[in-house]
């Protein structure tokens, strides 16, 4: 269990470092619509992107994988079945599984696919908008709250504010702990939990979400973090990553009168700048 601040910020450049010295093959089962951006927010952390689907060769894929990202933003039955395999393959070489469960608590095939990853396969790691992380803590019995998700963005109700911080900090570590995994909750404020460590990060900005493909971008790099180091400390490096370089693209966008298009890029530009200094000297990070 890490009790403070300091012990976060000073694992972060040890952390990073060791994500890009060891370059790590990140295997990507994501959303056809932001696959592209995925792969390139991996190549730029300083991962390494396999985008395969096909069953036939998943098990070879992930065989040799240092990580394996599981987003269910466009399902399929075949992309249903190649997530299985992979689980499936990922879970007897213990190749971490980082699963986001785009709009789960939306659809009924969603809230299946997603109970049925999380009851039959070890996860290192969940990573969701607050809203598919509480549908989650509903189906599994944590909360027994109404809560309805927007598609595939955050309900207004569940948005994280310095009010309702401790308490949704609470049901975040009461689900790391029910799973046994580390979540990861993106919002205003973000939220990360192991079950013993619970984080606050109060980094980003609120031009992201404008974008297709932002939340998929920072699973991804989850991804690549955690197949580098731990759970908890490389799912801390990639929000601080994802948060600090939207905090320079907006920046940016703005200095030059720009839009979301140009954003997307910035994004990806700072991600490939990201460097320890910043990460440390520029997080808002509080334990919970």
């Amino acid at each position: 269990m890490i009790n403070t601040e300091n012990e976060l910020l000073n694992n972060i450049e040890y952390t990073l470092t060791k994500i890009r010295q060891k370059n790590p093959l990140t295997h990507c089962i994501t959303n056809s619509v932001t696959i592209n951006d995925c792969a390139n927010a991996v190549l730029a952390i300083g991962g390494s992107p396999f985008m395969a689907e096909d069953a036939e060769e998943l098990e070879e894929v992930v065989t040799i994988a240092d990580a394996l990202v599981i987003n269910i933003g466009k399902l399929s039955k075949e992309q249903i079945n190649s997530m299985t395999v992979s689980a499936e393959a990922a879970n007897k070489t213990d190749t971490p599984i980082i699963l986001d469960p785009v709009g789960v608590g939306v659809t009924e095939l969603r809230n299946k696919t997603t109970l049925h990853l999380i009851n039959n396969y070890k996860m290192a790691a969940i990573r969701g908008n607050i809203s598919e992380i509480k549908a989650i803590a509903k189906l599994v019995g944590v909360i027994d709250e109404n809560n309805t998700a927007k598609g595939v963005d955050v309900n207004v109700d569940d948005l994280i504010t310095e009010e309702n911080l401790n308490a949704n900090g609470e049901i975040i570590k009461e689900l790391a702990n029910k799973l046994d995994t580390t979540i990861l909750a993106s919002g205003p404020i973000d939220i990360l939990s192991d079950g013993k460590t619970t984080i606050a990060i109060d980094n980003g900005d609120d031009m992201m979400p404008l974008i297709t493909g932002s939340g998929c971008m920072l699973s991804s790099i989850v991804g690549s973090c955690i197949g580098g180091s731990t759970p908890l400390e490389g799912s801390l490096v990639a929000i601080l990553a994802m948060n600090l370089a939207g905090e320079k693209a907006r920046a940016k966008v703005d200095e030059r009168n720009e839009g979301t298009g140009s954003f997307r890029t910035y994004l990806i530009d700072y991600l490939y700048r990201t460097n320890a200094k910043s990460l440390v000297n520029e997080s808002k990070i509080k334990i919970l």
